[in-house]
């Protein structure tokens, strides 16, 4: 089940306003231009930041994510329709023919068992045409990000458009390695508090390699992301199989 901060009615529609400039989809748009890709799917699309960029671009886009709440403001940034929008994970997009398929922000981590990662790369490889690649970042263990997190007792406020000023903060509730568990909550001027968990898997580069390697996909490359050095793997693996 996704997180409520992306399939609540309340909470989807202020994600991209807390969220930022995404300035991490440059890099994507480099990879995917630089692979030639044409037509991509964005699994784990949610409110559809890379997905329009792309289309704008003149790139077939499929994208998909279990949060329907999300979707809904993916599909009003799309009003011509040049997205085809999927609600459902991986395995929903069936043969999807897609060149190349991405996973951006950390949506390689909120897979908490191998089945759910044996099902995603499964999905994923079917949706590629032969030959296709899959492109996704993880956050280093070793970086130890949740310290950060746990420290940041900030809270941020948002003057949100149609919604009003909207109050952010987060908490760090569990480390039980390889697993980070954490909440964000919001409070609306209307005085109503919604709360999201949320967990992450951190998984070892190595692990990972292995596990693309058993559902017939080679790693090309392993990069470090520009806008976030020395603080995550940008990960380039071609279907073989």
């Amino acid at each position: 089940m996704p997180d409520a901060l992306f399939a609540h009615a309340r909470l989807a529609p202020i994600y991209d306003a807390f969220d930022g400039a995404r300035d991490d989809l440059d890099h994507y748009l480099a990879i995917i231009g630089e692979l030639g890709a044409k037509r991509v799917l964005d699994v784990g699309c949610g409110t559809g930041c890379l997905a329009v960029l792309l289309a704008g671009r003149g790139i077939e886009v499929v994208g998909v994510d279990p949060a329907e709440a999300s979707l809904e403001i993916a599909k009003a940034k799309d009003p011509e329709g040049k997205i085809t929008w999927i609600h459902g994970d991986a395995k929903a997009a069936g043969e999807a023919a897609a060149d190349l398929a991405v996973m951006t922000g950390n949506v390689a981590q909120v897979f908490l068992t191998d089945d759910e990662w044996r099902r995603t790369l499964e999905g994923v490889h079917t949706a590629l045409k032969p030959g296709g690649h899959l492109v996704f970042e993880i956050r280093r263990p070793g970086r130890r990000v949740w310290e950060d997190w746990a420290a940041d007792t900030a809270h941020d406020v948002i003057d949100v458009p149609g919604v009003g000023e909207v109050e952010q903060w987060r908490e760090v509730t569990e480390v039980n390695l390889p697993f980070v568990s954490f909440r964000y909550s919001y409070r609306f001027a209307d005085g109503e508090v919604i709360t999201s968990d949320s967990k992450l898997w951190f998984r070892e580069r190595e692990d990972l390699e292995a596990l693309l390697a058993e559902h017939g996909f080679r790693v090309l490359d392993v990069r470090d992301a520009p806008d976030r050095p020395g603080r995550e793997y940008v990960f380039i693996a071609r279907r073989t199989t």
